[in-house]
């Protein structure tokens, strides 16, 4: 229950404490005083984004506070016990930081949630739970969870299938079977959307596969290697120029070793007469070492030289095959733009990229099967919502017909269609045969089809034209497709509600529906923004009625403009704007005797000076 609202700065509101009670809390002035700022300081808890020139001009920032009081989360406790328990549970689980708080408290304590939101005069926004920072995120999710509210607009809204479907599933707790389907059908999707791209894409595929393996195969064959050009390279030298190479050399060691005035001789002998002389001549020790050495190195390069002009060939075959190896490894590189090393790199990153196009293929083939499945669990889901829903319908009606009349539509019957979305548009509602009789029940019956083979698993997976269909018969919300029928007149037909209701009909529905929803569901503050727009006066006190009997199962904050809906408050706010020091602003107050009863007079006559608007006043006030 909201206990306390606390405004700062909010367009015309300069500050405003407002304390509400159980009930039934109304919330009346004239036109433009400021009422819907009450509405839209709740609206900024909702994460609803902040409208231009919110903050009040000269200010820094707005701000909004509302105490709510949870009841106790077991049976003992306060409240409704079950609504107090799932709201703790979801904050204990979503927003641990402020369970925390709560830790200590019995099961049976009463627990205080603090929302609060600020907006900036640039637009930016903060949020806080408990004091604790929060995304705005995280308080939109958390805000539905202990108030609601419902708009001019809601009964535009009640024409719509959608909104139809939501109702008539929160009617019966079904939204987790409904989470539970759409998440099955999103996984679906999900591999039904693999599966077309994998198909769009399946030429461009096949084609990449074919220029993959033959790349693949040429370098295969290739069979490059990092090191092999180079090694060719030197090799492809030596046998171009073997005879010259074979000339050259054979005769530099001819020079070294061989003719009469061979080098290395002419070293020997040198050394020869330093070494005869260095037992007398000490100092030429390093001389004679020096020479040694030389000798050495001579003999191991006239070695070197001699084998390698032994080992040059000059064979026209191996050079034949070299110039032939090095232009096909040229043309690779060229062709792949690529050296060597690149090339062998290149192979194994085909190999992969073919293995991959080949599991593709492979994914292709199995994806029909595990569509075949997703689709299996998406339509056992579909049918357990479906077979709810189609068990809800009745008691929906007869329910919503109940609240009608005691809205004055006592003599309207009301039906809830379902057809499967598969089905023809034009599918009427049956009422078991024949013409109704305008003294039946006012509630059809409805003929929902039973599961058609078109409802089975595809045991060969699924095609084109089968996926087609199912995207038809898998809607974001189940397998079928709602609609609302109204008779408000005996003797009509039931027909689709937004071809039928009226302005004032519509909203009396949308009030019935809203009420019978409320009452099975948990309590929460239910926030009604003027939903008495286009009732007429003479139905003031069968909706007043309503509302007040509302109030027994929650909180009910009401802008309103019909006297006896403010008459039946437990709790009267009145909002007006006033003048002061050349400013206006919005004040809101707490009206009692004979300050409710002249409010109440106004909204009867336009002037509480009527002393016949004040005695109809004292009389709605006191019939309550």
């Amino acid at each position: 229950m909201l206990t306390e609202l606390e405004i700062r700065d909010l367009a015309l509101i300069e500050r405003a404490e407002l304390t509400f009670g159980a009930g039934l809390n109304t919330i009346t002035g004239e036109t433009g005083a400021g009422k819907s700022l009450l509405v839209g300081a709740l609206e900024l808890l909702c994460g609803d984004r902040p409208r231009p020139n919110l903050v009040r001009s000269g200010a820094a920032r707005a701000s909004v506070e509302a105490r709510f009081s949870i009841g106790g989360t077991s049976a003992r406790g306060s409240g409704a016990f079950g609504g107090a328990r799932a709201l703790v549970d979801w904050i204990a689980r979503e927003l641990p930081v402020v369970a925390e708080d709560w830790e200590a408290l019995d099961p049976d304590a009463e627990r205080e949630l603090i929302l609060a939101r600020s907006v900036g005069a640039d637009g930016r926004t903060k949020s806080h739970v408990n004091g604790r920072a929060v995304t705005v995120k995280q308080l939109a999710e958390l805000a539905p969870r202990v108030f609601e509210i419902h708009g001019q607009n809601d009964h535009q809204r009640l024409l719509e299938p959608a909104e139809q479907m939501r109702l008539l599933d929160a009617f019966g707790g079904l939204e987790p079977a409904l989470a539970s389907y759409r998440e099955a059908r999103a996984a679906w999707l999900a591999l039904v959307e693999r599966l077309a791209a994998l198909e769009a894409g399946e030429r461009e595929r096949r084609d990449r596969l074919d220029l993959a393996r033959f790349q693949a195969g040429e370098l295969r064959a290739a069979r490059p290697d990092a090191e092999e050009r180079a090694a060719l390279t030197a090799e492809r030298e030596l046998l171009r120029h073997g005879a010259e190479l074979r000339q050259v050399f054979g005769g530099l060691v001819d020079e070294l070793v061989d003719s009469d005035r061979a080098l290395l001789s002419r070293l020997q002998a040198a050394a020869k007469v330093v070494r005869s002389w260095r037992a007398r001549v000490a100092s030429l020790a390093n001389a004679e070492t020096a020479l040694d050495g030389a000798l050495v190195h001579l003999e191991d390069a006239a070695r070197e030289l001699q084998g390698f002009a032994e080992r040059v060939e000059t064979d026209p075959a191996r050079l034949d095959a070299i110039e032939e190896r090095l232009a096909e490894l040229e043309r690779l590189e060229r062709k792949y733009s690529t050296d060597c090393a690149g090339l062998a790199r290149l192979a194994d990153e085909l190999e992969a990229e073919i293995r991959r196009l080949e599991g593709d293929e492979t994914s292709v083939a199995s994806l029909g099967a595990e569509i075949d499945a997703a689709r299996k669990v998406v339509l056992e889901r579909g049918l357990a919502l479906r077979r709810g829903r189609a068990g809800l319908c009745d008691k929906l009606a007869k329910s919503a017909h109940a609240a009608l009349a005691e809205l004055g539509l006592e003599r309207a019957r009301f039906a809830v269609a379902l057809e499967p979305r598969d089905a023809a548009r034009d599918a009427s509602v049956s009422t078991g045969g024949g013409r109704r009789d305008e003294h039946a029940p006012a509630v059809a019956a409805i003929d929902l089809p039973a599961d058609s083979a078109a409802d089975a698993p595809n045991p060969r997976g699924a095609t084109h034209s089968d996926v087609d269909a199912d995207r038809t018969r898998f809607g974001e919300s189940g397998l079928e497709r709602i609609e609302f029928r109204l008779s408000a007149n005996p003797g009509e037909p039931l027909a689709r509600l937004r071809d039928v209701a009226s302005g004032g009909e519509t909203a009396r529905i949308m009030l019935a529906l809203r009420s019978v929803l409320a009452a099975a569901g948990a309590g929460r503050t239910l926030v009604f923004d003027e939903i008495d727009s286009g009732v007429g006066g003479r139905l003031g006190p069968e909706v007043a009625a309503r509302l007040k009997k509302l109030g027994r199962h929650h909180q009910v904050l009401c802008v309103t403009h019909l006297p006896a809906i403010a008459a039946a408050a437990d709790l009267h706010l009145r909002v007006s704007k006033v003048v002061e020091k050349g400013r206006t602003h919005t004040r809101i107050e707490t009206l009692s005797g004979d300050a409710r009863i002249e409010e109440v007079a106004d909204m009867i006559a336009g002037g509480a000076a009527h002393a016949t608007a004040r005695a109809e006043a004292r009389r709605l006030i006191g019939s309550r």
